[in-house]
């Protein structure tokens, strides 16, 4: 599964690893169920529900994706410590090429192994990749319980927030979207 990169975009999302099916599908987040799309969208990055073969399409709003770890799996939990630190150890050259202004990192305990935060939470983390700031939001996963769909899109949100980009979601003109695009 390719990566979507660009220089300097506003957030970098960054997955744990492919799924079997995205990896077969040769697309990112391409599980029927997949909460990653709507949770992008209900947050506000993007202005419409992307299907997995937009993926493409995300440098246009400053976004971009990759994973910490290539090797596909049916759970994350499949992978292994020694992965998550070579993982999280690619990851950070990518980051450092690319210089995105935000790295969100989609798993808790990915990025706690990964980055040896044992006591990290979800939520901005004061490590810093270059000028790279990190975010961890949760994996967006359907086997993440602890996270419905409406509290996924507000961490989501959160981080958009923190970003400085404005709601997509909404129409500027909307009396909803008191948030204007940074000057």
């Amino acid at each position: 599964m390719k990566d979507i990169l660009a220089p300097e975009l506003d957030v970098l999302f960054c997955g744990i690893n492919p799924g079997l099916s995205s990896a077969a599908a040769g697309l990112p987040f391409a599980t029927r169920g997949s909460r990653w799309w709507p949770a992008l969208h209900r947050s506000g990055f993007t202005p419409r529900v992307l299907a997995p073969a937009e993926a493409d399409q995300l440098p246009t709003w400053g976004l971009g994706l990759t994973t910490m770890v290539r090797r596909p799996t049916t759970k994350a939990a499949e992978l292994t410590r020694a992965e998550l630190v070579a993982g999280a150890a690619e990851l950070t050259k990518r980051v450092h090429t690319w210089r995105p202004q935000w790295l969100a990192i989609l798993g808790v305990t990915a990025f706690r192994a990964g980055y040896g935060r044992p006591e990290a939470i979800v939520g901005p983390q004061d490590l810093r990749i270059g000028e790279t700031k990190l975010w961890v939001l949760p994996n967006p996963s359907g086997l993440n319980a602890h996270y419905p769909p409406q509290q996924l899109a507000e961490e989501f949100a959160r981080l958009r927030r923190a970003a400085a980009i404005p709601d997509r979601s909404r129409p500027a003109g909307d009396p909803g979207n008191d948030e204007s695009p940074p000057a």
